[in-house]
């Protein structure tokens, strides 16, 4: 069986070492801008501005990219095993490597709460777009800690967890038909006028791909609450307020974290300078503070290892079964 398609549990386990080790190198193409390229062309191209047609060719475009994905990966890993078996296993934990973000996600949230802890608000408004999209001039401290946290929350789930998931389903190729999605809903999958009915497909399929992994995230930060003795509160939160987010997915782990740190998150938030209506999460009155940055960054590790081990005795029971 190629790599492109199954990646043994050592060889994952080696691509999340390499990224915990050097996170993304800027010097080292990453197959995201390319599909950002991609989408970006693809939109260029096929966005009219007619509801139906857009409706239409937003899809054809979002199946496009996936395919191209999944292609490439499966072609990278094929070519590579043509030199030889052990190149090809090189080259598929490299491409594997490239769709885990917990470094990133890790280092980007840290130096938002270093910035906060040093009481440099304006350092923490240039460190906060890395992680969310919102407008970092219309939070204050609290806000901006808050922002931080729920972006940790999400990105455990879209960036560590849930690639982790398809690399155990599928190998590289699945994770990289994951990542295209991913970046899909990013790009386009929006709710306003330009994106309504161009990017509809991206965030049905977005949604699709992300029910399990959301879910399975939440579970993997309840189990990391257990270390504070907060599982509990996590589980209650997450069950009472999951589905109260706009997501059908997002709140799911972002309830989890409410409760594991016993902040309350959610809320309006700001994007382009339009007020976007969100419902909260937790009930906690607490006021937040740079150390629940902190908190969250260890959650989502902790969280990230919990669900390497579930995803492979899972797979190990699920294969031992089989006829």
């Amino acid at each position: 069986m190629t790599f492109a398609f199954h990646l043994p549990a050592p060889m994952i386990l080696a691509a999340i070492v390499a990224d915990a080790a050097l996170g993304d190198p800027a010097a080292m193409p990453h197959p995201v801008r390319l599909f950002g390229a991609l989408i970006d062309a693809g939109e260029r191209v096929l966005r009219s501005g007619a509801p139906r047609r857009d409706l239409v060719r937003g899809a054809i475009l979002a199946i496009s990219v996936i395919a191209f994905a999944t292609a490439l990966a499966f072609a990278t890993v094929v070519v590579a095993g043509l030199v030889a078996r052990w190149v090809a296993a090189i080259v598929a934990i490299a491409l594997a490597w490239t769709t885990l973000a917990a470094r990133g996600l890790n280092d980007a949230a840290r130096a938002v709460e270093v910035a906060l802890a040093a009481d440099d608000p304006a350092a923490a408004r240039r460190a906060l777009p890395a992680l969310v999209g919102r407008d970092p001039e219309s939070l204050d401290r609290a806000g901006t800690v808050r922002a931080t946290v729920e972006s940790v929350a999400e990105n455990a789930s879209d960036g560590v967890i849930a690639p982790l998931f398809f690399l155990f389903i599928g190998g590289p190729a699945a994770a990289f038909a994951y990542k295209a999605i991913n970046t899909l809903d990013s790009m386009i999958g929006h709710r306003d006028a330009r994106y309504l009915y161009f990017g509809r497909a991206a965030a049905r399929i977005d949604d699709a791909a992300n029910f399990i992994p959301a879910r399975l995230t939440a579970l993997c930060l309840i189990a990391a609450a257990s270390i504070q003795r907060r599982a509990a509160t996590a589980w209650r939160v997450c069950r009472a307020d999951a589905r109260r987010h706009q997501s059908p997915n997002a709140g799911f782990p972002e309830a989890a974290m409410a409760g594991a740190l016993d902040l309350r998150l959610g809320g309006d938030a700001v994007y382009g300078g339009q007020v976007e209506p969100r419902a909260t999460l937790g009930a906690s009155d607490r006021e937040p503070t740079p150390e629940d940055i902190a908190g969250a960054r260890r959650l989502m590790r902790t969280a990230a290892a919990a669900a390497f081990c579930l995803f492979a005795i899972g797979r190990f029971i699920i294969v031992r079964s089989l006829p």
